[in-house]
Parts: C-alpha cells; sequence; structure tokens
C-alpha cells in the first residue's frame, strides 16, 4: 500500500471536515478501539510518509509524526511535489513562483505555517488555500501583490497571522477579510495604500495588532477603527497623515499603543482622549506647533509620550498634568517653550527629557512633584541656576550639557544616594563649591567639559571612576591622584594633567609586581601557592575583587607623549647637548657674520646682502633654540608642573612664530641668492653689469620677508595653532584646512630646493668646459653652492616625515620626529655661519678691515680727547699715519684687481662685483 494511499484512507474513515466548525468527528463505533487502531496506523503510515514524502531539493526535518518542510532560496518556479499531508511547516519563501493553483493544498489539512514572501506572486485566486483548515501563519510580504485577494482568504477560519506588507497593495476590497474570523495580527505595511480600508476591517472583531506604518495614508476618517474593540497595538507612521477627525480612534476600547510618528500632522491628535487605556504614544517628527491645556485628560494610563523634534511652539502649562502611570516624559525640539511644565499630579514620572527648549530655570518644588524620577535630560536649554535636587533621591542620571549654569553650590546634589552621572558640558561654570559632590557615594561619571573653571576645588569622590574635563582652558592646576582613588577614565585638558595618574598606574603595576613575587616566594617556601581561582581563597579574602579592580588600566586623554612630556621637554640627553649646542653657535656665529658684512668698510654686494640678511633669520633660528634650550632647564625633572602654562604662554606662542617666520624666510633667502649667482653670471657675461642683480635683490627680499610673514600668519586664522605642543610649533585645528596648509608649505619648500638645485646644474652646464675652475675661484658662488649642498642634504630628512605624515604612514616614532624638529630644522642655522666662516675668505678680510677701521676710530678718538695738550707734529704724525692706512688699503685692492686681471671679462666683472 502506497503511503498517501494509506493517509487518504485514515482521513476519509476517521473524520471529515466540517465547513463551519473546522473540527474533525469521530464517526466508528467503539471510539477508543478506534482511536487506539488510528494511532497506530497514523504511527505506520507517517512513518513510510517521512521515508517518501520529502520534495526534490528541500530539507525536511521530523517532528514526531509531523514534518517540517524547507523548500526556501531553492530557485523553486513553481509549487514542490509529493508533500507529506503531515507537512506542519512549509517555507517557500525567497523563490521564483508567480502563480498559485487553485486547491493547491488541499491535503494539507495538518499545516500551521505556510510561507510564501519574497516570491513574484501577483494574484492569489479563489480556493488557493482551500484545505488550510489548521493554518495559524500565511506569509505573503515581498511580493507584487497590487490588491488584497476578494476571496482567497475565505476558508481561514483559524488564521492567527497573515503579512501583506511589502507589496504593491493599493486597493484593499471590502469583504476580502471576511471569514478570519480569529486573525489577530495583520501587516499591511510598507505598500501603497492612500486611505484606511475603513470597510474591509469591519469583521476583523479579534484583530490585536496592525501596522499600516510606510503608506500613502493622508487622512484617518471618524470611526476608522469602530468594531476593532480588542485592537491593542496600531502603527500609522511614516505616512503622510495631515489630520485626523475628531472620532477617528472611536472604538478603540483596549488600544495600548498608538504610534503617529514621522507623519504630517499640523495640529494635536485631539482624538486620542477617548483612548483610556493608552499606554504608550507616539508622533514625534511631524509638524504639531502646540500642545494644547490638558491635553492627554482622557489617557490616564498613558505610561510613556515620545513627540520630539516637532517645531511646537506653546505647552500648556497643564498639559501633562494628572497623568499617574507616565513613566517616560521625552519634548525634544521644543525651540519656543521657556517655562518648565507644571506636572502636578504625574508623580510616577520616571524619565523626562525636555531638550533644545529655552527653559531658564527649574521649580524649586521639582523634586515634591516628581519623587520617583530617576532620570532627568534638560540639555540644550538656557538654564542658568539650579534649585536644590535633594527631593529626587531615586534619581540616577542628571544631563544639563549645553546650559548656561555658571554656578554649582553645595546643597544642589546633597543627599542623592543613587546619582550615578551628571553630565554639566558646555556650560559656563566658573564656581564649584568644594561640597558639590561630597554626598554623592554612587556617583561614577562627572562631565565638566568645556567650561569656565580655572580649579576644582571638590573633596574626595571614592567612587568616580570617569571625569571630564576637557576645554577649561583656565584649569592649570594638577589633579590630585589621592582625592579620586578609583577613577580609570579620564579627559583632561592638556597631557599634563593625566601624568599623575599615569605615575600613579606606574607605581602601582610595580608593586603589584613586587607583591606577585613575594607572594610566590612565600608559597614556595610554604610549601602553598594560592590560586586566585580557588573557591577557598575567594572565600577567605572576600574583597579580593574590589582591591585588584583599583589597580585596572587607567585610561588618560590627551595621553603624554613626546611632544607633551610629563618629566623632561628634552628626554634625552643627546638631543639637549645637541639643542644647547646649535643655539650657542648659531647665535654667536650669525651674529660674526652679520657683523662682518654689514658692518665692514667694503663694498656691499648683493650676494653679501642676501648672506647677511640670511644669518639675520638664521640668528633667529637659533634665538628660538636657546630658548627651548632654557625652558628644558628651568623645568627639569618636573615640566608637567609647568608644561601647561608654559604651552598657553605668550612666549611659547611667539617662539614658535618666531621659528617658522626664520625657517621659511631662509629658505626663500636661498633660493634668491642661487638664482642670483646664477643671473649675475649669465648677465656678466653678457654686458659686465652688475647693476642688474642689484635691482633684482632689492625687488626680491622684501618678497622674501613678505611670503615668510605670509606663511607664518597662516595658522593664525584658525587653520592651525602655535602652542598646541611644548615644541610651540602649529598644529593643524582643523582636519581639511590643517592637511591643506602642511601640504603648501611642504610642496613650497620642496620647490624652493628643485629650483635652486636646477639653477645651479644649469649654471654648471652652461659655462664652457675651461670656464669651470676659474668660476669656482670666486668665493661667494662657491658659498651659495655650500649652503644649497647642506640645506639640501639636511631637508631629505623633514621632508621624508613631512610627506609619510601627510600619506599617513608610520615610518617612525613620535621620538623620532620630535629629535628631528629639535636638532634636524634648526641645523642649518648653525651650519651656514660656520660654512661662511671657515670657507669664505670674505668673513677673515671683512672681519680685519673692521679691526683696522675699529682702531683708527680709537685712534683718533684718543687723539681728540687729548687734543689741547698735542702739538703740530704730533697731529701731523697722525695724519701720516691714516694716510698710510689708506694706501695700504688702496694697494689691496690694486692688488685684488690685478688677481683678476688673468681672468675673462665677464668673470672678472662678476668677482669684481662680488667683493
Amino acid at each position: 500500500m502506497r503511503a498517501h494511499d494509506c493517509q487518504q484512507i485514515i482521513v476519509a474513515n476517521v473524520c471529515y471536515i466540517h465547513t463551519h466548525t473546522s473540527t474533525c468527528v469521530l464517526v466508528m463505533p467503539r471510539a477508543r478501539l478506534m482511536h487506539g487502531l488510528v494511532a497506530l496506523l497514523l504511527w505506520f503510515c507517517g512513518s513510510r510518509a517521512l521515508m517518501s514524502g520529502c520534495p526534490v531539493r528541500c530539507t525536511c526535518e521530523q517532528d514526531g509524526v509531523y514534518m517540517r518542510v524547507d523548500c526556501s532560496d531553492r530557485g523553486l518556479i513553481s509549487l514542490p511535489e509529493s508533500l507529506s499531508a503531515y507537512t506542519t511547516y512549509l517555507d517557500l519563501s525567497m523563490n521564483n513562483i508567480s502563480h498559485l493553483p487553485s486547491n493547491a493544498f488541499t491535503t494539507l489539512h495538518f499545516l500551521e505555517e505556510l510561507r510564501l514572501a519574497g516570491n513574484d506572486l501577483m494574484d492569489i485566486p479563489n480556493g488557493a488555500f482551500d484545505g488550510l483548515v489548521e493554518l495559524k501563519t500565511l506569509m505573503l510580504q515581498n511580493n507584487q501583490l497590487q490588491e488584497v485577494p476578494r476571496e482567497a482568504f475565505k476558508s481561514l477560519q483559524n488564521l492567527h497571522s497573515l503579512r501583506l506588507d511589502a507589496n504593491h497593495i493599493s486597493t484593499v476590497p471590502q469583504g476580502c477579510f471576511d471569514g478570519l474570523s480569529s486573525l489577530r495580527h495583520l501587516w499591511l505595511d510598507d505598500n501603497a495604500l492612500t486611505e484606511v480600508p475603513v470597510n474591509a476591517l469591519r469583521t476583523l472583531s479579534s484583530l490585536q495588532a496592525m501596522t499600516f506604518a510606510l503608506n500613502n495614508i493622508t487622512h484617518i476618517p471618524d470611526r476608522a477603527f469602530a468594531n476593532l474593540s480588542n485592537l491593542v497595538v496600531l502603527h500609522l507612521n511614516n505616512n503622510r497623515v495631515l489630520s485626523l477627525g475628531k472620532q477617528s480612534f472611536d472604538g478603540l476600547r483596549s488600544l495600548e499603543t498608538l504610534d503617529l510618528n514621522y507623519n504630517s500632522l499640523e495640529e494635536f491628535p485631539i482624538a486620542i482622549r477617548t483612548l483610556r487605556t493608552l499606554k504608550e504614544l507616539g508622533f514625534h517628527n511631524n509638524n504639531i506647533k502646540s500642545i494644547p491645556e490638558q491635553a492627554f485628560i482622557g489617557n490616564p494610563s498613558l505610561l510613556t509620550i515620545f513627540f520630539y523634534d516637532n517645531p511646537i511652539q506653546f505647552v500648556g502649562q497643564s498639559a501633562f498634568q494628572h497623568l499617574p502611570e507616565l513613566r517616560t516624559l521625552s519634548l525634544n525640539g521644543a525651540a519656543d517653550i521657556t517655562q518648565f511644565p507644571d506636572l502636578t499630579g504625574t508623580h510616577s514620572l520616571e524619565r523626562l527629557a525636555i531638550t533644545g527648549a529655552r527653559i531658564t530655570s527649574l521649580p524649586s518644588a521639582v523634586c515634591e512633584q516628581l519623587p520617583d524620577l530617576q532620570m532627568l535630560d534638560l540639555s540644550y536649554n538656557r538654564i542658568q541656576s539650579l534649585p536644590s535636587l535633594q527631593g529626587c533621591k531615586k534619581i540616577q542620571k542628571i544631563d544639563l550639557h549645553h546650559n548656561q549654569i555658571h554656578e554649582l553650590r553645595a546643597d544642589t546634589f546633597r543627599g542623592l544616594p543613587l546619582l550615578k552621572s551628571i553630565g554639566l558640558a558646555w556650560n559656563k561654570l566658573c564656581t564649584v563649591d568644594p561640597l558639590s559632590f561630597s554626598e554623592l557615594p554612587a556617583l561614577t561619571k562627572l562631565d565638566l567639559t568645556s567650561n569656565h573653571l580655572s580649579s576644582l576645588p571638590v573633596v574626595e569622590i571614592n567612587a568616580l571612576t570617569h571625569l571630564k574635563l576637557a576645554g577649561n582652558a583656565n584649569l592649570q592646576e594638577l589633579i590630585s591622584v589621592e582625592r579620586f582613588p578609583r577613577l580609570r577614565v579620564m579627559e583632561m585638558p592638556s597631557a599634563f594633567h593625566c601624568c599623575a595618574f599615569l605615575d600613579c598606574e606606574k607605581n602601582a603595576a610595580g608593586w603589584e609586581k613586587d607583591k606577585n613575587s613575594s607572594g610566590s616566594e612565600m608559597g614556595r617556601k610554604g610549601g602553598v601557592v594560592f590560586n586566585p581561582g580557588d573557591h577557598e581563597f575567594e572565600d577567605l579574602f572576600p574583597d579580593l575583587e574590589d582591591d585588584t579592580s583599583s589597580h585596572h588600566s587607567i585610561q588618560c586623554s590627551p595621553a603624554p607623549g613626546p611632544f607633551q612630556p610629563c618629566r623632561y621637554l628634552f628626554e634625552s640627553w643627546l638631543v639637549r647637548c645637541g639643542v644647547w649646542i646649535i643655539a650657542v653657535v648659531s647665535l654667536f656665529g650669525n651674529v660674526m657674520v652679520m657683523v662682518s658684512v654689514f658692518l665692514s668698510p667694503t663694498f656691499l654686494s648683493p650676494v653679501k646682502l642676501l648672506v647677511g640678511l640670511l644669518a639675520l633669520v638664521n640668528g633667529m633660528t637659533g634665538l628660538c633654540s636657546g630658548v627651548m634650550a632654557l625652558v628644558d632647564l628651568l623645568t627639569f625633572g618636573s615640566f608637567a608642573t609647568y608644561g601647561a602654562n608654559w604651552e598657553r604662554s605668550a612666549s611659547c606662542k611667539l617662539t614658535g612664530f618666531v621659528s617658522v617666520f626664520a625657517s621659511e624666510t631662509g629658505i626663500f633667502l636661498l633660493t634668491m641668492a642661487a638664482v642670483e649667482r646664477s643671473f649675475s653670471v649669465h648677465n656678466g657675461k653678457a654686458a659686465l653689469d652688475c647693476g642688474a642683480s642689484k635691482a633684482l635683490v632689492k625687488l626680491a627680499v622684501p618678497l622674501c620677508f613678505v611670503l615668510g610673514l605670509a606663511i607664518t600668519s597662516v595658522p593664525l586664522l584658525h587653520i592651525a595653532e602655535y602652542g598646541i605642543s611644548s615644541l610651540c610649533l602649529p598644529v593643524p585645528s582643523g582636519e581639511h584646512a590643517g592637511l591643506g596648509l602642511t601640504v603648501v608649505q611642504v610642496l613650497l619648500n620642496s620647490f624652493c630646493y628643485l629650483v635652486m638645485t636646477v639653477t645651479y646644474t644649469c649654471l654648471y652646464c652652461s659655462l664652457d668646459k675651461g670656464e669651470h675652475d676659474k668660476l669656482w675661484d670666486c668665493s661667494m658662488i662657491r658659498h651659495v653652492a655650500w649652503l644649497l649642498f647642506a640645506n639640501c642634504v639636511l631637508y631629505f630628512p623633514v621632508a621624508f616625515l613631512s610627506f609619510s605624515a601627510l600619506l599617513k604612514i608610520s615610518a617612525v616614532g613620535p621620538d623620532v620626529v620630535k629629535s628631528v624638529l629639535l636638532v634636524v630644522v634648526p641645523l642649518p642655522a648653525c651650519l651656514n655661519p660656520l660654512l661662511y666662516a671657515l670657507f669664505n675668505p670674505h668673513f677673515k678680510e671683512d672681519l680685519g678691515l673692521l679691526l683696522r677701521r675699529t682702531q683708527v676710530k680709537l685712534g683718533r678718538t684718543q687723539h681728540l680727547s687729548l687734543a689741547s695738550l698735542q702739538s703740530d707734529d704730533a697731529e701731523k704724525q697722525s695724519c701720516d699715519s691714516t694716510q698710510a692706512l689708506v694706501s695700504f688699503t688702496s694697494l689691496n685692492k690694486r692688488a685684488a684687481c690685478l688677481a683678476q686681471a688673468s681672468k675673462p671679462p665677464h668673470l672678472t666683472m662678476h668677482c669684481v662685483c662680488t667683493s
């Protein structure tokens, strides 16, 4: 006998389907005997059906004598064959089924759940679900239905859940739900409905939950749900509802949740006053402008109200009165509310949020009205002062950020044993009473970000684990570790405030390590090693967890590092010695170069002018290095104590400004010197005239200084800021603007060095073969070449680090970057004067002439001071001496000119112009 025939015989001889009650009635005599035989036959035939009744490409799971069939996502285009009559679960979702034949499931009398979601069904014929007398759940979402089938559901008297969401349904015919007397859940969301199908819903008296969300409904008429007396949940959110009838919700005697969020309501829905059992109400993100007096007088059972993000301009003082069951009230974005609402009779409120309004003060009796309040959020208001909140004994969180509070009194938060979090960020706090947080044993989080605090004179807060003080620029006093023994997460105004806590953590870690070593040694000696995982050990030391938790890692930001160190500004003696050497040599060497150039009696050529100005800006760099070395010396071993004051000082900002200005201007002057040398050589070959070179330098020198000043001043336009780090160099304050500034500086400097290199290469290549050696005999050309070589070599590591930072490549650590900034960047200011003094003969000649002229002036001064005692012979002797000196100088110049006579005419003229 086949399994299918066996099933048919059992069904035919045991029961029949009653057309009205859908019950199975026994017709054979001797009922008890038949029951046993039926069970035996069911087991026998069911086992054979399970062995041979699983469709191809499907997965079957046995559940006693019944079967669960999963055919989802198998690419089916039609219903599978050979389905067992004892199938209770059939999943055909995510296939390509586009048509259901009539009587498709007539043999599946035990089917309780049918899933047809995610197919291509455009229509369902009459009788498609005939025979599914036990069906409880039918899923038809994500298909192509354009209207609810008119007759297909009438035989599903036991259906509890019907999903028709995510289709294209625009029409719900009257009578399409007739026969669904047991339907409890109906999904019609995410369709194309433009109105509520009032007539079709009248027969669904057992309905408990219904959703019309994500449709195009614009109006809810009166008595739209009059017959749905058992409806508990109604979702009308994400539609285009503009208006509601005054009696739209009449008849909803059991409704507890109403969702009208994300619509276009312009008036408060007064129709809700008939919903006596309503517990949760949401109508946020609408266009409601006012909430009238006694708005919720007909809703005494309300637990939660959400109506934020409405352009509310008016809220009646009695709007939220006498709501004894209300637990949550959220009113966000009501910009025109200026007074705190009267909450008389709403004594069960636990969560209150009124944000984005213009409330300026709180009533002194707020805690008397709200004794059960647990969370208070009044952020983004204009509150200037706070009353005493001692009566709110159950409150756990207070959020008052972005207000205008300027003072905390001792009694503001006194006596709140459960308070865990206080948010006072972005206020104007400048005065905090030392006892403001003293009687808060549960306080773990305190946020005082971006206020005007200059000190934090609070007493010890034992339970505090999170503290935020960032943005208090005037808070220079270091926080005492002893006052916050459990502090683990901190946001401080500067990295120096974290030093004490990190040092404490290191000491605690070292102590813990020593303790563990000692304990292990004692265990070995005594023959017993305590294992923290042993239950006996935990019983002996019940407080072990609390003790060890105090040594968990500490998170403090901004974290100290090379640019904001805790103990030493220069953390390496090599760097310290290097900076001192650079500062001393740079200052002394550049002063000597400037003296030899600007005070020399010889002719000041254009290139010597550029060399002298380069020595001036290099001297500025040396002065900045000296300032940094002096700061390191004065704060040696305790830089964290003075670091914040140093960064905010005008001296730091001026040091950074001068350092950047000197560096940029020096590069421009060196570029100009290379261009001038090339121009003067080519100009000398053509015209034997150095006047054009002078004119070029006169125009270029002011331009170099103006460009250097412009680039240095750009960070002052809030693109970056001097004094952010202890090195006083500008740090970008905006991501895009700061990155752009860095890119411009790096590319501009690289371009300058490229111009210098190309210029001198072209100069060398343009000369005849016999002119190379003669050209390099000119000392200033050699000197500029040395300067170009030395500065280019020293710029390579700076450029590499700059491009690595721009490309976000972690090539080296911050310690190396700091060393480069302190030693390599100012090193040209030290080498440039040494190159001039050691390899350029003009330095010695100019100093010699300057010394002789000084001696002459001193001698003349002595003669003038003793003029009354001198004779005519002495005066004649003085004149002879002076003439001799002049003659000697003239002879030197004549000898120099004779020496140049052997050179080509254009080189002779060039060297004379640069002497």
